[in-house]
């Protein structure tokens, strides 16, 4: 009898365990939700589509919600009269965008399998998509997290990188969040796609002449003047080469000091990890490999399961 009580004893304290730190599997809503991935993957392919940079956009939002206080759907919450979320914080302010795709991602997926899926969930397969539409590599998306119910708009000002970083700062912020320098490079590769706005490299095509080609500094100041507020939002492609193919010459342009911001040419400027980007910019399977490594490891940040959180109805609110 003894023997009978402690195994019920032991039974529920594993339970208790499961439910408060589950882990993230590859076929966690292959049940709960069997039409997941394509019910996502139609929404991204229409919003790419429809919008080219979108992709770069959506894939952006997964960096920048995993690296404050872990990959929680946190970003995605609207500040209210009693809450102030991470959207208005500087690296986000006027520059995150694809929230709308992520809504209308959210209703789809409500639709055939309404209350099961995170929103931090959708946008791990939202970002996977979204490289793979523009010609990147595919890979198993893990998941099972689940929703913040909280933001932090502090913890996004200090912990996402910005355009000024240098190679110091880029490998810290990085390693805080428990990624190597390795995956910091291969992560960086994600500028082969999207566009940034004039206010991220004013400073470089004004001020660096010793690291970046000189015509293409003479380029973007046709479309970015030195005066700031004028032209602020003005765009230019972050890989000057293959701006909306998932490819290896962001690293390319990095050699030939090529990178539109001031972090991105960080990576090749003499520095500890100058042999990493060669590498990859001659040989794009390795590129490939390790992005896909890095990009399951930065999933894995800290992740809400089990108990934790929520599966929120609207990612933009608290259930």
């Amino acid at each position: 009898m003894a023997c009978f009580k402690s195994a019920i004893v032991l039974f529920f304290l594993v339970s208790l365990v499961g439910s408060s730190s589950a882990q993230l599997t590859t076929g966690f809503y292959s049940k709960s939700c069997p039409k997941l991935y394509e019910t996502v993957k139609s929404v991204v392919n229409s919003a790419i589509q429809k919008e080219t940079r979108m992709g770069a956009s959506l894939l952006r939002l997964f960096f920048h919600d995993c690296f404050v206080n872990g990959c929680d759907g946190s970003l995605f919450l609207d500040d209210t009269s009693t809450f102030t979320g991470e959207k208005r914080a500087q690296p986000n302010f006027n520059s995150a965008r694809g929230f709308e795709v992520i809504d209308n991602i959210k209703s789809a997926v409500e639709k055939v399998c309404p209350g099961v899926v995170s929103c931090a969930d959708i946008l791990a397969v939202t970002a996977r998509d979204s490289v793979v539409i523009l010609g990147g590599p595919n890979w198993d998306v893990k998941l099972g997290r689940r929703d913040a119910r909280t933001a932090s708009q502090g913890a996004a000002n200090n912990s996402i990188p910005t355009p000024t970083s240098n190679l110091n700062r880029l490998i810290s912020s990085f390693s805080a969040v428990g990624l190597s320098t390795k995956d910091m490079v291969a992560l960086s590769g994600a500028h082969t796609i999207g566009q940034a706005r004039c206010t991220s490299f004013r400073g470089r095509i004004y001020n660096e002449t010793k690291n970046m080609d000189a015509s293409l500094a003479r380029t973007r100041q046709n479309n970015c003047p030195r005066a700031s507020g004028s032209g602020d939002n003005n765009l230019a492609p972050l890989d000057l080469q293959t701006p909306t193919h998932f490819d290896n010459h962001y690293f390319i342009n990095l050699v030939n000091k090529k990178g539109l911001l001031h972090s991105d040419q960080q990576l090749f400027n003499g520095g500890s990890v100058d042999s990493i980007v060669k590498s990859y910019s001659n040989n794009p399977s390795s590129f490939i490999s390790d992005f896909v490594t890095a990009m399951i490891k930065m999933g894995d940040i800290r992740p809400l399961t089990g108990s934790n959180g929520e599966i929120r109805k609207n990612c933009r609110r608290i259930n």
